[in-house]
């Protein structure tokens, strides 16, 4: 039987959460950096934070950080972009009775390493996901998906394999686009922006991600 996606606040104000991975200290020409300035430009309440001790994170921090940043965004319609290791912590958060107190509005899981390359690093092999039941995914968020490539050099069988065919989620296979990071030269990343930018389930669900190349929305908007 399917489940019913949860219902996020009525209210229609929006707030995005950008969480970014290990070792990443938010550098100005990263897109989730760009991203969190065109939004807020816009008006839009947005969250960016330096998550604890990137270099070397702890999870349970991280965790309360979580905890912490949806608590002061409640009431609004929360899109979570994660990027890297916050989307494994993500996955623990789901998986977790005690961090997520309500559903978010939508949730996107952006080059999510292997567990195995997690479980590779001592700095975070604690961040090696568990794999929490579909309808865990479906109470924390009313929509999910996954955003990957064909040549990752940190989840080698693809984040649609991987992730997305396992937890039963959408998702967009961006090629030859690597881990979708400074390192594959995306300081920018405009298809991200129309996409979150998108007001209803009737409009985003159906709209894939593309890569930074790739527009698709009028300019101006």
């Amino acid at each position: 039987m399917t489940e019913t996606p949860p219902t996020p606040p009525a209210d229609g104000t929006r707030a995005f959460l950008i969480l970014h991975g290990w070792q990443n200290h938010r550098p100005a020409e990263h897109w989730q950096h760009w991203l969190a300035d065109r939004l807020t430009d816009l008006g839009h309440e947005v969250a960016y934070p330096q998550l604890p001790e990137p270099d070397d994170p702890d999870l349970e921090r991280w965790l309360a950080e979580l905890d912490a940043l949806l608590g002061e965004l409640a009431g609004r319609r929360i899109t979570v972009v994660c990027h890297s290791l916050a989307c494994l912590l993500w996955l623990h958060a789901v998986a977790r009775d005690d961090v997520l107190s309500g559903p978010v509005d939508r949730v996107l899981l952006v080059a999510p390493p292997a567990p195995e390359v997690a479980l590779e690093h001592p700095e975070i092999a604690e961040f090696a996901p568990p794999e929490p039941a579909p309808a865990r995914l479906a109470a924390a968020a009313s929509y999910t998906r996954v955003v990957g490539t064909d040549n990752d050099p940190y989840c080698s069988r693809g984040a649609a394999a991987t992730y997305a065919v396992p937890l039963d989620l959408p998702a967009d296979v961006l090629r030859g686009e690597a881990h979708l990071d400074l390192d594959a030269g995306y300081g920018s990343w405009p298809s991200m922006f129309d996409w979150c930018l998108d007001p209803s389930p009737e409009s985003y669900e159906k709209k894939p991600l593309h890569n930074r190349r790739h527009r698709t929305a009028a300019p101006g908007t």
